[in-house]
């Protein structure tokens, strides 16, 4: 999903270059999942990680998220024990010593722990050049457009986020004006863990941008996304961010979730499907109701299609896949089946569900979504006895309606 807009920190470097450090972890050896990991498991019960000056974030994180906990760091040619300080407000603390606290609680993993959404830790002025790790085609033939999912390398860096944020993209070149390109904000298509479950990628859902000149009746193609769409492998990519809180997922694992996604507007709730049914975690195993309402021209343009019926047919208590297909469906009317009109059918099932203080709502797409939404609940609502706008005010003020549109 693209929309655009400016966002977005960077620089990291400090004295320590690029050294060697040493952590000394605890916790690694308790769980089943690193069980199978060949880390050498000292007397003390502790293991310890050679780690380079600039992944040490990326570690911290890692070693937190599998359960365990830092004691110590140490530079590889110092016997002190090295006191990091943040250099960021979105840096994650180093744990101290553990003091002789019988009573002292056991560390929670991060997917538990309430984390601090990452906000502008890449900057335009600096920032994080990545590469391009993988590109290609999400449209079947016969769809319309040009869509592609995009991976970058972020494992030379510091950036890292959480589901339903963005990141910027810092197209080459200039503008007809001869200033550096603006960057375009696109919706992170991967969970906080990426594509390769290791913390060191995020994944876009990007369509190239297409459109007639209202004057000249040429073709005009976008800057920023016709450069994604075509970029090669291994080739760098200037990225910002994360920006974004509006489109968080609860940390409930008994949240209902109702999305509503018009085209690349299924980024997001890629990115919160994947971790409620294809990651494996500890801590965290969704358990409520997840239900996605997909408007698209085309069949061939139902992007994910083979994995989200995939998760239909494996969690069919969980997951509830809805499409809207325009071209190739008929609403009751007989015109073009679009999401307000499925909307507007599961008027009565979406109404109750909002009743539940556990359910939120979100949509993402294009502009006008919204309108539809409100054309296909509000006549229910007034049914009830409610009006549509007060109700839509009372969501929000519980932090339950979501919206990002373009």
């Amino acid at each position: 999903m693209y929309s655009p807009g400016v966002a977005t920190t960077s620089g990291n470097t400090t004295a320590y270059g690029n050294r060697l450090f040493v952590y000394e972890v605890v916790g690694l050896s308790q769980s089943t999942d690193n069980d199978s990991l060949d880390y050498p498991i000292r007397r003390s019960g502790s293991v310890l990680l050679t780690v380079p000056y600039q992944r040490m974030n990326q570690e911290m994180r890692r070693i937190t998220r599998m359960g365990g906990r830092i004691v110590s760091i140490k530079p590889l040619d110092a016997d002190t024990p090295l006191k990091v300080a943040p250099t960021r407000q979105s840096q994650v603390e180093v744990a101290q010593p553990p003091q002789s606290n019988p009573t002292e609680e056991k560390r929670k993993p991060m997917t538990q722990t309430k984390v601090e959404v990452p906000v502008n830790i890449y900057r335009p002025k600096d920032p994080y050049i990545g590469k391009c790790l993988e590109n290609y085609p999400l449209v079947a033939e016969g769809g319309s457009g040009i869509v592609q999912h995009l991976t970058f390398d972020l494992s030379q860096g510091d950036l890292h986020y959480v589901e339903g944020q963005s990141i910027g993209i810092v197209p080459p070149g200039t503008d007809e004006n001869g200033k550096p390109h603006k960057l375009r904000l696109y919706s992170i298509a991967s969970t906080r863990h990426g594509d390769k479950g290791d913390d060191k990628t995020v994944s876009l859902c990007v369509r190239q941008l297409e459109y007639e000149h209202p004057e000249t009746k040429e073709t005009v193609y976008g800057v920023c996304s016709t450069h994604l769409c075509h970029l090669e492998v291994g080739a760098d990519v200037a990225i910002t961010g994360p920006v974004g809180k509006e489109m968080l997922l609860p940390d409930e694992e008994d949240a209902n979730i109702v999305m509503l996604a018009t085209g690349t507007g299924i980024a997001p709730f890629r990115a919160f499907l994947w971790r409620m049914f294809f990651e494996k975690h500890e801590d965290y195993k969704f358990k409520g109701k997840s239900w996605l309402i997909f408007g698209v021209p085309f069949t061939a343009n139902i992007l994910y299609k083979e994995k989200l019926e995939q998760i239909q047919s494996d969690y069919p208590d969980n997951f509830e896949l809805t499409y809207a297909i325009s071209r190739e469906q008929n609403n009751a009317e007989g015109g073009r089946m679009y999401i307000q009109h499925r909307v507007a059918e599961q008027a009565e099932k979406l109404w109750n569900l909002l009743q539940d203080p556990k359910t939120h709502l979100y949509m993402c797409g294009l502009k006008g979504m919204e309108s539809g939404i409100e054309e296909g609940l509000s006549p229910f609502a007034a049914k009830q006895g409610v009006e549509w706008s007060d109700f839509v005010k009372q969501l929000k003020k519980e932090h339950r309606w979501h919206v990002e549109v373009y």
